[in-house]
């Protein structure tokens, strides 16, 4: 089985509009992907019946992407926004059933941002139990949750590979795995390449990108290592590359991540690039992994 390609919307648009999603699933087609990440921060704004259209006209696949906010923090002590971020992730899914989406990923466990204080044994008790209940709906459409594991600027839960599967293992749902990012992980694990194989068959969705959120291999992210560490654990999952630029990204996401500067000008530049890179890197890697099978085999 080949790894399904994605690619980020924020890399042609802003929002999704009915114009933006034409236009984002038109170029993501164009560019040769397999897959669309569609950002569903409002769920209920993404127009389901539109934008199943506009896939199946293209030939392209789905997956959808979130984070809650504070007013709907799975995490939190307040038993109201528990119960309004469950009912946020139940739409998503119901959104995600509706466009046909394979995963539904990202901050889905606590509020996409910074926070004052430290996670709460209470708190991850609390989002663990309303994550096996959303996961049951999930697994009825035939949808993987996926947990992203994020720096400590944008949640205060899931900071790391380890955490995330402590995680899964505590929501012990077969649809829940860990989504990790290379970009957060380059920020917060001390051994990118040794967290990739520790998760192993707990890995379900990555993200690409690097350090500065531009063109891959010009940064600082071991991206040789993260291939070569996808290929030793016989990774099939999507493997979706991500970039934001001020040029194109717009709020809330420039305030949350802090996108204040063009990291490039051309979507259609920085497209190509990530698919020639992803390419190679992926078939040297692969190439990695059978030369030393057969060094094993004949040793």
């Amino acid at each position: 089985m080949t790894n399904k390609l994605g690619l980020h919307a924020n890399v042609w648009v802003a929002g999704w509009s009915r114009d933006e999603a034409a236009r984002a699933i038109a170029k993501t087609a164009e560019s040769g992907f397999d897959l669309i990440e569609i950002p569903a921060l409002s769920p209920d704004r993404l127009d389901p019946q539109n934008t199943s259209r506009l896939l199946a006209e293209a030939g392209v696949g789905a997956t959808l992407s979130l984070g809650l906010d504070a007013a709907t923090d799975i995490s939190s002590g307040d038993p109201g926004r528990v119960a309004a971020g469950e009912a946020k992730l139940l739409d998503a899914i119901s959104v995600g059933r509706d466009l046909g989406v394979s995963h539904i990923c990202g901050i889905l466990y606590s509020a996409f941002q910074k926070y004052d204080e430290p996670p709460t044994a209470d708190g991850l008790k609390t989002s663990v139990a309303t994550m096996a209940k959303v996961a049951d709906k999930a697994a009825a459409s035939g949808i993987t949750l996926g947990m992203e594991v994020v720096n400590r600027y944008e949640t205060n839960l899931i900071n790391t590979a380890a955490q995330a599967v402590e995680y899964c293992r505590l929501v012990d749902a077969p649809n829940v795995g860990v989504h990790l990012d290379v970009y957060h992980m380059h920020i917060e694990e001390v051994d990118l390449v040794a967290a990739i194989e520790e998760t192993g068959d707990h890995l379900v969705y990555f993200h690409t990108g690097d350090s500065h959120r531009g063109y891959m291999g010009t940064g600082s992210v071991d991206l040789k290592g993260a291939f070569r560490a996808l290929a030793r654990i016989g990774y099939q999952g999507p493997i979706t590359y991500e970039s934001f630029s001020s040029r194109v990204v717009g709020q809330p996401l420039t305030g949350i991540l802090g996108i204040w500067r063009e990291t490039w000008e051309s979507g259609d530049d920085i497209v190509a690039h990530a698919m020639t890179f992803t390419r190679a890197q992926m078939k040297a890697a692969a190439e990695s992994r059978r030369r030393s099978r057969l060094v094993g085999d004949v040793g």
